[in-house]
């Protein structure tokens, strides 16, 4: 059941208004969620506050992509140029973080047969929160159900980086020679390695630029941009994104005639 709650505080059922889209759905979405400051700045509210509304947010996006049977979806929440942000900004970010991964919510989806994973560098967090990181991830790792990547202290040049250097070793140890590396080479040591490329990217805020995320793996992912703050996006705005992927035409380089 997709619930969220409208100014009353009451929580509407969103499953039934959501039409049989499953032919031209996405396998896999990827969120660039962008706008919970300026959310914040515009009420008089604290970054903080906008922060905790956008987790609120990508917890409902969580329900409406099992709603629809969506097999991927990779939240970008926190990139490697963040550590740039204000210190307390970026302690209120930390905090929050945690504070989601030891919320009830983890158990919900759990129970609703999610596997949540996450990819990035972790040498940077605290020893508290990689070792819930890696509690939550042992815990739904056997789950079947929708996948739900997080990306945490993670760049699309890190990833690439990070895949040459271990292709590098694999030479130098002699198990390849440099001759065998190529786009399934790559493939094989990069982040989501184990996922389709994502088809659809949704960037919320107003900003059109992906901002060095999965930059290999979006070589032909479809973009999706809207004015919408992060915390604002509800699932009339998710389905307003499917609706403009469906009526996208998915070539792959090929010659129009030829699809």
């Amino acid at each position: 059941m997709v619930l969220r709650r409208d100014v009353t505080g009451k929580r509407t059922d969103y499953a039934s208004m959501i039409p049989d889209h499953k032919n031209s759905l996405p396998a896999h979405i990827a969120v660039i969620m962008d706008g919970n400051n300026r959310w914040a700045r515009a009420r008089g509210m604290t970054g903080t506050a906008g922060h905790r509304a956008g987790a609120e947010s990508a917890r409902d996006l969580v329900d409406g992509c099992i709603a629809r049977n969506i097999d991927y979806l990779t939240l970008f929440a926190f990139s490697s140029e963040n550590w740039l942000r204000p210190k307390k900004e970026v302690q209120g970010l930390m905090a929050l973080f945690l504070a989601v991964l030891k919320r009830k919510e983890i158990d919900q989806f759990h129970a609703k047969n999610v596997r949540v994973r996450f990819i990035g560098r972790r040498d940077g967090f605290s020893k508290k929160l990689a070792v819930h990181m890696h509690q939550v991830e042992q815990l739904t790792a056997e789950n079947t159900g929708l996948t739900v990547t997080v990306a945490a202290d993670y760049g699309g040049r890190w990833d690439i980086v990070q895949a040459a250097n271990r292709l590098a070793a694999e030479v130098e140890t002699g198990r390849m020679t440099s001759a065998q590396i190529d786009e399934q080479a790559v493939e094989r040591v990069i982040c989501l390695t184990d996922a389709p490329a994502p088809d659809l990217c949704i960037r919320t805020g107003g900003e059109r630029r992906i901002s060095n995320f999965l930059l290999w793996q979006f070589a032909y992912t479809e973009l999706y941009f809207t004015d919408c703050y992060w915390p604002d996006f509800d699932d009339t705005q998710l389905q307003l994104a499917l609706d403009d992927y469906a009526s996208r035409q998915r070539r792959f380089g090929s010659h129009p005639d030829s699809a």
